[in-house]
C-alpha cells in the first residue's frame, strides 16, 4: 500500500472521528444536535411591533420637553397640541415672539423640522429621525423579549427580527403556552403621573369635571372599583396629567413582597438618575394624589403624604402569579411599543415525540431499501457507495451539532433528500466507469476516466442546488431555514465522500500494481 493511499486512510479516520465524537451526547452536553419547535414542541410566534405608538410617544415628550425648557428659562410656557403622530404645533402667548422657542428646539428637539405658522411653531418629525425611531424600537422590542424569556428559563430561545416591523419568536419546550404569551405581549409601559380631578364612574362624567385647561393636558384612563375588602367591583375612570415625570425606564428593581394583610404587592426601587426624580415628583406634590398607570390603565392611585426616596410598592387586585409576572417584566424592562400577534404555532411535545418517531422511522426504512438497492444493482461498487453514504451522515450530523444547527422536521427531509443526492453522485460515477469498461477501457484506466468525466457534471448540477439552497436559507423562515441548512451541509459532504472516500475505496481493492481485470460494478 503507498504512502498516498496510507495518508488518506488516516485523513478519512480522522473526519469520522472528529465528526462522531460531536453527535456523541456527554453529560455537559445531553443533546448535541437541538431539536427545533416542530420536533421538541413549543410555540412558534410573529408579532408586529406598532411602531407608530413610539413615534407617538416622541411626539408627546418632544411637546413636554418644549414647556419643560420654555419653563426652566424663564420663558412664559406655550400651549401645545399634537395635530398627528408627527406633529405638533406650539402657541406662545399673545406678543411673545417665537425666536426664544426656535432656539429652544435647536437645542433640544434636533428630530423635529421647524415651521413658523401664524400664531406660532409647527413641529414635524424628520423623516430619517423617524426611521431611526422605528429601527430602534424594534431593537428594543427584541432585547426587552430577550431578557423576558431568558428570565423564564426557556432554552435555545430564537429572537430575531424580520422585515421592518416584525418579530419572530420561536421557544422549544415551552409548557405553558399562554402565560408565555401573555408576558412577552405585556408591554409593561409603568408610569407615575399627577391626578388631576376627581374619579367617576364614566369617562364622560369625568371629563365634564375638568376644566377647559385641564382637558387639554390630561388623559382620562380607567381603573379597578375596589370596596373595602379590596375586591374588584366595577371600573371608574381617573384624570391623569399627561405629562410624565418618571417612568419605569427610572426603575432599578422590582420584587414581590406581602401587602399589609398578606396580599401580594410588587416593591420597587429607582435607578440613581430615577430617585431624585422620584423624590421632586413626591415632595413637590404633598396631599395630591398620584396615579400609578400601567399599561394606560390606572393600577392605584394613593395620596403623596411625604418625599419618597429610592423605594416604593404598587398596589393592586393581583394573584400571586400576576404579581410574578408583573415584577418579571419590570425588571425586564418594558417593551417601547405593543405588539400585535400575526401568527402562532404550538407544536405539543407528545407531537414532537411522534414527529422523531416518524420521520426517523422512514428515514431508516428509505436507507435500508437504498442500501438494498445499490447492493444488487451495483454489486461490490455498491458496498462502496454505502460506506461513503454512511460517512456522509455521520458528517452531516456532526456538521449540525458543531455549528449548533437546529434539527426540524424540514431538516430530516433535508437529510433524506441529501442522502439521494449522495446516491446519485455516485450512481453518476459508476456509470460512467461501466462506459468505459464497455469500450473496452481497463480495469485501472475505467476507474480513472469514470471519475475524471463525471466531476464537471455532479459539481455543476451540486453548484445549481446550492444556490437553491442559498436562497431558501436567506429569506426562509426557521423550519425552511432547517431544510436549506441540512441541504447545505449535505452536499458539500456528498462531494468529499464520493470523490474523496469512494475513490480510495477503489484504490485500495483494485491496486494499480495489482492490474485488476475484472470490477465489481
Amino acid at each position: 500500500m503507498n504512502r498516498n493511499v496510507i495518508w488518506k486512510i488516516v485523513l478519512i479516520l480522522g473526519v469520522l472521528a472528529i465528526f462522531t465524537i460531536a453527535i456523541i451526547p456527554t453529560s455537559s452536553n445531553p443533546e448535541p444536535i437541538k431539536r427545533g419547535l416542530d420536533l421538541k414542541g413549543g410555540v412558534h410566534l410573529v408579532m408586529r411591533v406598532n411602531v407608530n405608538e413610539a413615534v407617538r410617544l416622541e411626539t408627546d415628550q418632544g411637546m413636554n420637553s418644549l414647556r419643560t425648557q420654555a419653563q426652566a428659562q424663564n420663558l412664559p410656557v406655550p400651549s401645545v397640541r399634537r395635530i398627528d403622530d408627527l406633529t405638533f404645533v406650539a402657541n406662545p402667548p399673545a406678543g411673545v415672539p417665537t425666536s426664544n422657542y426656535e432656539r429652544i428646539a435647536r437645542d433640544f428637539l434636533p428630530a423635529f423640522e421647524i415651521t413658523p405658522i401664524s400664531d406660532g411653531l409647527r413641529f414635524h418629525m424628520k423623516p430619517q429621525a423617524q426611521s431611526q425611531l422605528q429601527r430602534d424600537t424594534v431593537t428594543q422590542a427584541v432585547e426587552a423579549i430577550d431578557r423576558r424569556v431568558n428570565a423564564l428559563g426557556v432554552t435555545e430561545p430564537i429572537i430575531v427580527p424580520e422585515s421592518n416591523d416584525r418579530i419572530v419568536i420561536q421557544l422549544p419546550g415551552v409548557d405553558d403556552p399562554a402565560r408565555v404569551k401573555d408576558i412577552i405581549k405585556t408591554t409593561a409601559q409603568l408610569q407615575f403621573r399627577l391626578v388631576e380631578g376627581n374619579s367617576a364612574s364614566t369617562a364622560q362624567a369625568v371629563f365634564d369635571s375638568l376644566t377647559p385647561a385641564q382637558r387639554a393636558a390630561t388623559d382620562i384612563l380607567p381603573a379597578n372599583e375596589e370596596d373595602d375588602m379590596g375586591r374588584v367591583v366595577g371600573v371608574k375612570y381617573v384624570a391623569v396629567q399627561k405629562n410624565v415625570p418618571v417612568s419605569g425606564r427610572d426603575l432599578k428593581n422590582a420584587r414581590v413582597q406581602k401587602g399589609r394583610v398578606g396580599e401580594p404587592v410588587i416593591g420597587f426601587s429607582f435607578t440613581p438618575d430615577g430617585t431624585p426624580k422620584f423624590a421632586a415628583l413626591t415632595k413637590n406634590n404633598i396631599g395630591r394624589y398620584m396615579a400609578i398607570v400601567l399599561d394606560n390603565k390606572v393600577v392605584s392611585y394613593p395620596v403623596i403624604k411625604s418625599e419618597i426616596t429610592g423605594e416604593g410598592v404598587i398596589e393592586g387586585s393581583f394573584t400571586t402569579q400576576q404579581a410574578n409576572d408583573l415584577s418579571l417584566v419590570l425588571r425586564s424592562g418594558s417593551l417601547p411599543a405593543s405588539l400585535t400577534q400575526l401568527e402562532e404555532r404550538t407544536v405539543g411535545p407528545s407531537l414532537g415525540r411522534d414527529s422523531i418517531r416518524q420521520g426517523v422511522t422512514a428515514s431508516v426504512i428509505g436507507f435500508l431499501i437504498l442500501v438494498a438497492a445499490l447492493i444488487v444493482y451495483y454489486k461490490g461498487a455498491g458496498i462502496n457507495a454505502v460506506v461513503a453514504l454512511l460517512l456522509n451522515l455521520v458528517i452531516l450530523l456532526g456538521m449540525m451539532a458543531y455549528f449548533h444547527a437546529t434539527l426540524t422536521l424540514p431538516g430530516l427531509a433535508g437529510i433524506i433528500l441529501t442522502l439521494g443526492m449522495a446516491v446519485d453522485t455516485n450512481v453518476l460515477v459508476f456509470e460512467r466507469i461501466r462506459e468505459e469498461l464497455r469500450e473496452k477501457k481497463t480495469v485501472r484506466a475505467a476507474i480513472e476516466q469514470g471519475f475524471s468525466r463525471a466531476f464537471a457534471t455532479i459539481i455543476d448540477t451540486h453548484l445549481t442546488t446550492i444556490i437553491s439552497a442559498l436562497f431558501l436559507f436567506q429569506f426562509g423562515t426557521g423550519p425552511i431555514k432547517g431544510f436549506a441548512v441540512t441541504l447545505l451541509i449535505g452536499l458539500g459532504a456528498s462531494v468529499f465522500t464520493a470523490f474523496f472516500v469512494s475513490r480510495m475505496i477503489f484504490d485500495i481493492v483494485y491496486k494499480p500494481t495489482d492490474r485488476p481485470k475484472e470490477l465489481s460494478i
